[in-house]
């Protein structure tokens, strides 16, 4: 399955967060090139990058390190964070990131995501951040009455190419993550579903892989890489292989060298 190490920005920063809240933040690199290089040099397929002063604004905030990571490295890239209209989704692909990934507005205006998942094959995922369940938006700071399950059902009809699942109560907590929740998703939809939350060790994605053949496909760690609670070289050694390999190329995007 696929590991995407998080970089996850904040004013032009590599930091994690405690559970989605942004008064408990942690500077891990003051440059997150130097984190998108360590994580590269260490063997991961791809990054999963995500501008926390976008989602906060609703609109991208932190292109410039985007495009920097995007230069630096030799791997896709896939970024959420404030990218609530067809604008804001085309400066991100025009940099090379090869997939979008739709939070609030593919809650707020679903038909959207069948509009751009239309216009950019396979490169339209919905990130679906769940408290108890139900599906928070606007940077994790507003709880919808939507059922995850039920969301990700539509999302699918709609024409998203993935679904990335994060428990917000088990994001940055290192308690392992929600597999019940898990299972109940990924066996709802026909869509690959990439966990994130809470991994804390090789077992938990070891855990993760047992879910395999029920279509998630992938594991986003955060805090458990920057600790050194999980050694990627090594992680990559127990989960074998991703999918990366299918993601659509570049197409008409430019990619810089």
């Amino acid at each position: 399955m696929d590991i995407l190490p998080a970089i996850d920005l904040l004013d032009g920063k590599c930091v994690r967060l405690y559970q989605g809240d942004y008064q408990q933040s942690q500077v891990f690199y003051d440059n997150p090139v130097s984190a998108a290089r360590l994580w590269a040099d260490q063997g991961a397929q791809a990054l999963h990058l995500v501008d926390l002063d976008g989602a906060k604004a609703g609109a991208p905030q932190n292109l410039d390190a985007v495009e920097a990571i995007v230069r630096a490295v030799d791997i896709p890239t896939q970024l959420g964070g404030g990218l609530r209209n067809r604008e804001s989704v085309a400066q991100v692909l025009e940099r090379g990131v090869q997939r979008v990934i739709l939070g609030t507005a593919a809650v707020e205006a679903p038909e959207w995501v069948g509009e751009l998942s239309a216009e950019f094959p396979g490169r339209i995922w919905v990130g679906l951040d769940a408290r108890d369940g139900k599906v928070a938006t606007r940077g994790w700071l507003e709880t919808s009455a939507l059922e995850a399950v039920a969301v990700a059902q539509d999302m699918e009809k709609r024409g998203a190419g993935g679904i990335i699942y994060t428990d917000i109560s088990r994001d940055g907590a290192l308690t392992g993550p929600n597999l019940e929740a898990l299972r109940e998703l990924a066996s709802q939809v026909d869509l690959p579903v990439v966990a994130s939350g809470g991994v804390s060790s090789v077992s938990d994605l070891l855990s993760l892989l047992a879910l395999e053949s029920l279509g998630v496909t992938g594991v986003i760690i955060g805090k458990a890489l920057y600790t050194g609670a999980i050694d990627l070289p090594e992680a990559l050694r127990a989960v074998g292989p991703g999918r990366w390999q299918d993601v659509p190329p570049a197409g008409d995007y430019p990619r810089y060298a």
